[in-house]
């Protein structure tokens, strides 16, 4: 539930929108002149009426019961969600509780829709209730076949990899990208999506720069310890097996025990394609010392659900997806909104994390990056990129991705030559800054 009198900030809600032009819409809404008819009731929930082309003004209403996943209506066309008048509503909010006023009662058209969505919550949860039981030999069936199809798709892929050793790497320049999009297409087929996104990977290495054939066979060797790990999961530690069947794409459940801490929000971004938006959320636990990785996904056009704006500090449990070394969790209970802190990870040197990384890989070798805080470093100019330098005289490289963009030069002004705290992830290819902290007092910087 949220809590009376705590309001967000502009940028918690920012973090809301699906794309840039639904933030710029939003914030020009974000006034009290199309407004009407506005207001926020205890159990979380906001309305107002905006003013728009038509003769009657758009209803609009946000119900933040839970605030790590509000949801919306607004009766305007958008296919948005949260469209720019939501947007507008929750800045305006934020900004001006005159203009929003606490405690009011939620007018008629706000309160049925609020009714209905309580009632499909427990019609849904009471669902899930009766019929698990009799779902569950079905769902095994169905995990049997899936297991199958996999099998015969690694097999064939092993059978590809060696065509492609044994012809010369060479081919796979005069190949072209076709070669490997065919094959991906054939892993999608025999529904393994890890597979199938780690040989398109693949297709882009030939004709990358100088150097590409290591790369390419190195990319190759961890693809074929993969499938070979799939066909012989039966030999392998549970925790192990439990990482290879989600390396190759079988998203299990969050099975481990529910931890209870205060979750400090380290960094919240998003990755998009044509069908989908992963917004990946790190946070650390104040008493357990974990880091953990939360997912939520949004289909094209909508925004995640999941909104835990950096800096902010989640009282919750968390419970721990199978994997060896695998940072990801699911969002449990929470015991109270989220807050602002002034907490701050601990940080590591260098060294340290580059050690951290390795200890990483022994429990996961496919792993990219592994999450770290980098302790008084400095940004440091090189003549092929920037690093980022520690007092004892250790540096790690900035991704090309990460330099030289406009968040980049944001952690740059930040530091002005003194060092700061930077979390980030680090793997092969270098170090990511996710979000920094002054040396002094002062809020986190998002970098990205």
């Amino acid at each position: 539930m949220t809590q009376q009198g705590v309001r967000w900030s502009a940028e918690q809600v920012l973090a809301l929108a699906p794309d840039a032009a639904s933030r710029k819409a939003g914030s020009k809404l974000a006034a009290s002149g199309p407004w009407s008819g506005t207001g926020c009731g205890d159990e979380g929930t906001v309305w107002g009426l905006c003013k728009g082309s038509g003769s009657k003004p758009y209803q609009t209403i946000v119900d933040m019961a839970d605030p790590a996943a509000p949801a919306y209506r607004c009766s305007c066309p958008s296919r948005k969600f949260p469209c720019k008048h939501a947007l507008g509503l929750l800045l305006l909010w934020a900004a001006d509780p005159a203009a929003v006023p606490d405690g009011q009662q939620s007018p008629d058209w706000a309160a049925q829709w609020l009714d209905g969505r309580r009632q499909r919550a427990d019609r849904k949860e009471t669902a899930a209730t009766d019929g698990g039981t009799a779902d569950a030999e079905a769902a095994r069936k169905r995990a049997e076949r899936r297991a199958q199809r996999i099998d015969a798709g690694a097999a064939e892929l092993e059978r590809r990899l060696a065509d492609l050793l044994r012809t010369g790497l060479a081919g796979a320049e005069q190949a072209g990208y076709a070669l490997w999009e065919e094959t991906a297409a054939r892993m999608v087929d025999a529904q393994a999506p890890g597979l199938a996104a780690r040989v398109r990977e693949l297709g882009a290495i030939p004709g990358s720069g100088p150097g590409w054939p290591v790369r390419l066979l190195e990319e190759c060797a961890l693809l074929h310890t993969l499938v070979q790990g799939w066909l012989r999961r039966d030999r392998l530690p549970a925790e192990l097996a439990a990482t290879v069947r989600s390396r190759v794409g079988l998203t299990g459940s969050a099975e481990g025990p529910a931890v209870r801490d205060r979750w400090l929000v380290l960094a919240q971004y998003d990755t998009a394609d044509a069908r989908l938006t992963t917004r990946r959320i790190w946070v650390h636990g104040e008493e357990s010392g974990r880091t953990a990785l939360l997912l939520s996904y949004g289909a094209a056009g909508r925004a995640p659900e999941l909104v835990l704006p950096t800096g902010l500090v989640l009282d919750a449990e968390l419970s721990s997806y199978p994997g060896s070394g695998r940072p990801r969790a699911a969002l449990e209970k929470q015991f109270a909104a989220p807050a602002p802190s002034t907490l701050r990870p601990p940080g590591l040197t260098t060294a340290e994390a580059a050690a951290r990384y390795g200890d990483a890989l022994c429990h996961d070798p496919w792993l990219d990056s592994a999450p770290v805080t980098l302790e008084a470093v400095t940004p440091v100019p090189q003549a092929e990129g920037w690093q980022l330098a520690d007092s004892a005289g250790g540096a790690v490289p900035v991704t090309g991705s990460a330099s030289p963009g406009p968040g980049f030069w944001r952690l740059v002004s930040l530091s002005g030559g003194a060092p700061l705290r930077v979390f980030g992830e680090y793997g092969h290819r270098g170090f990511t800054p996710l979000t920094a902290w002054p040396a002094g007092p002062g809020e986190p910087v998002t970098v990205r």
